[in-house]
């Protein structure tokens, strides 16, 4: 017999059906590859209007306590307010914040009792601190008052 004769008729078809079975592996593959995550959205804090912060201001506990300690020592001659003191928003580290004060708002004057930078998105509030120069977390200003006292109208 002849070299050829001794070769097996089915090797050929085995051999072609062996790449067929790994060139669709290699495409199976392809398809099941992991398709990349989409980019995660970073949801951004929603904008808040002065009037939202002047509120967010006054629902601050040590300032309703103080507008409660002002209107009863001066049996209500006197009030708790919240003001703005530049209407230009002050920007630090990239964030902007309206720049109110809480003051006593008597008949003749206002005094101010504390100033503070509250932010135009989210719900960040830090105290303006003029005699160290400079601006603290509401956190750090609880852990430095000693009392909430006032000293209000006659």
């Amino acid at each position: 017999m002849s070299r050829r004769a001794a070769i097996h008729p089915s090797l050929p078809l085995l051999a072609a059906l062996a790449v067929a079975l790994a060139a669709a592996g290699c495409k199976r593959a392809e398809r099941e590859e992991p398709k990349p995550a989409p980019a995660a959205v970073v949801k951004e804090a929603p904008a808040r209007s002065r009037e939202q912060a002047m509120e967010a201001l006054l629902a601050v506990p040590e300032l309703k306590t103080w507008s409660a300690q002002i209107e009863k020592r001066s049996k209500g001659k006197a009030h708790g307010a919240v003001i703005e003191d530049d209407p230009a928003p002050r920007e630090i580290n990239g964030k902007r914040y309206y720049q109110l004060s809480f003051v006593e708002n008597r008949a003749n004057d206002v005094r101010r009792r504390e100033s503070f930078l509250v932010s135009q998105q989210g719900d960040e509030i830090l105290v303006d601190d003029p005699e160290t120069d400079s601006v603290l977390s509401l956190q750090e200003w609880r852990r430095n008052i000693e009392r909430v006292q006032l000293k209000s109208a006659d």
